[in-house]
């Protein structure tokens, strides 16, 4: 039973951390190149709140929203 946590202990520290491992070595050289996965994530993250507010934006010209105060009746 010891060999078996073992070796769930070597498959992650040895092959699925690696790229981890990879990233914090690469931080010593460059900064921006160690944050790639950070600066795509917060890419379409800012991608995806324009394309949101661009959405907001048609449906509030197009006037289909009910804005009378009595629209929803616990009002």
């Amino acid at each position: 039973m010891k060999d078996f946590f073992y070796g769930i202990q070597d498959l992650f520290v040895d092959v699925l951390f690696a790229p981890f491992d990879a990233l914090r070595a690469l931080e010593l050289e460059s900064w921006f190149s160690a944050n790639i996965f950070s600066w795509i994530f917060m890419i379409i993250g800012f991608v995806a709140f324009v394309y949101w507010m661009l959405e907001l934006k048609k449906y509030n010209d197009n006037g289909e929203e009910d804005k009378s105060i009595s629209s929803h009746s616990f009002l």
